[in-house]
């Protein structure tokens, strides 16, 4: 049944098209008087700070990463900058290509990504990792495109990231495809549209409600997949409610008309921080129905005075399991554990692929010319990255359209005496 679901699972990602859904180090290279970023040697991975990296032996190419190292969604930015820096450094120690790393903290918001991009733009960066998060996304992937840099970001999930991508609503293409912008991280329709058929094919409830935050894109964007997915596989959506950026510290509300209604399982997509809140104020209200929630949900166990117990049996779909048996995923697990002190989550792994799938496209390539411009590089990466097959720590066999988004499974996990374990 387990082998059944997985290969339910893979079909469904590839016909959706998954895309490819936040310590610090320089990269060599030190700020420029007055820009925001700081810097530091590789081995200081483990320090504070906005800007991080991995130093370089010679002549290397600049990447720039931008993510919210501060604020609320600090847990993500984090996980892909340093992910990042930890494949940097491995790949400067092959002593080939080098890797100049810089990362720039944007605090999850639109305006500070956009100034994030700028000044990594004016520190020479030729190759960007994007924004972290959905909203930041949409804004610097919009100034990437426009300046032709090649753009690949870990987790930025949002289909208005990449452009081009029709509305599972209303089947129309509402933002232009930007061609310099791919994803290493799952598009939001198709994390909907694969829960809902996880959740049907593992008839996990009879009973569906579902909480959502009506004025994030990355939530919305699920959502509006999810819907119609689980209307055409017979889904018993009994409630849906939303809630926004100013009212999400109560959810008495949402719950109370789920549990009015009977739901026996509750879909939240949405991240951990919201997720967190909603699970603590179900346990006092005595409610407990099965949750499941998506990628975004990677890391409810880290937040700061939440009662982990309660996070027992939660549900989530994501590429990465910290706990797996394969070498390359030991290694890393190992490697970041050592450098920052906790298991990576999926955003880590995800930073981590960026840069070496990066890497495998100068190499394919044959690209050693680290003076070539950021737009002559954008030409030589758009044609790798359509054109090959990677594997990583989120996936083998990884492959990119020319709309960007990238094609892999996911992984049905749920939480057990507090950490991951495999469902398939």
């Amino acid at each position: 049944m387990k082998k059944t679901l997985a290969l339910i699972l893979a079909v469904v990602m590839c016909v959706c098209l998954f895309a490819g859904c936040g310590g610090s180090a320089d990269a060599g290279s030190t700020p420029a008087s007055g820009d925001s970023g700081s810097s530091a040697s590789a081995g200081s991975a483990g320090e504070s700070g906005s800007g991080s990296g991995s130093t370089a032996s010679g002549a290397a190419f600049k990447l720039g990463g931008i993510g919210p190292l501060t604020g609320g969604a600090a847990i993500y930015g984090n996980a892909a900058k340093n992910g990042a820096t930890i494949a940097a450094e491995e790949i400067n120690a092959l002593g080939g290509i080098q890797i100049d790393l810089r990362y720039e903290d944007d605090a999850h918001d639109a305006e500070k990504s956009v100034n994030a991009y700028n000044t990594l733009k004016g520190w020479g960066m030729q190759i960007s990792l994007g924004s972290v998060t959905s909203t930041p996304g949409v804004a610097t992937s919009v100034e990437a495109n426009n300046d032709h840099v090649f753009y690949l970001t870990p987790s930025a999930s949002s289909t208005d990231v990449l452009g081009g991508i029709a509305n599972p609503l209303t089947g129309t293409v509402d933002i232009p495809r930007k061609d310099t912008i791919f994803q290493m991280c799952f598009v939001d329709p198709n994390q909907g549209s694969a829960s809902a058929q996880y959740i049907s094919d593992q008839n996990l409830g009879s009973k569906i409600a579902v909480i959502y935050k009506n004025d994030d894109v990355y939530s919305t964007g699920v959502y509006n997949s999810f819907a119609p997915k689980a209307a055409e596989l017979g889904l018993d959506i009994v409630s849906t409610t939303t809630f926004t950026e100013d009212t999400k510290t109560d959810f008495s509300v949402q719950l109370n008309d789920a549990k009015a209604n009977g739901a026996d399982l509750v879909f939240l997509p949405m991240y951990y921080d919201a997720a967190a809140l909603i699970l603590t104020q179900a346990s006092a209200m005595g409610y407990s129905p099965k949750w499941f929630g998506i990628d975004g949900m990677d890391g409810i166990l880290s937040v700061d005075g939440f009662d982990t117990a309660l996070a027992e049996g939660v549900m989530l779909l994501t590429p990465f399991n910290a706990d797996s048996d394969d070498a390359r995923t030991k290694s890393f697990v190992e490697k970041y554990q050592a450098a920052y002190g906790e298991i990576p989550n999926q955003f880590a792994a995800d930073g981590y692929d960026c840069v070496y799938a990066i890497y495998e496209a100068l190499n394919n390539a044959g690209v050693t010319d680290t003076s070539l411009s950021a737009s002559d590089l954008c030409d030589i990466l758009i044609e790798q990255f359509t054109s090959m097959t990677f594997d990583g720590l989120t996936g083998d066999g990884m492959t990119w359209g020319t709309d960007g988004a990238v094609t892999k499974s996911p992984k049905g996990m749920f939480i057990q005496n507090g950490v991951y374990v495999g469902m398939d």
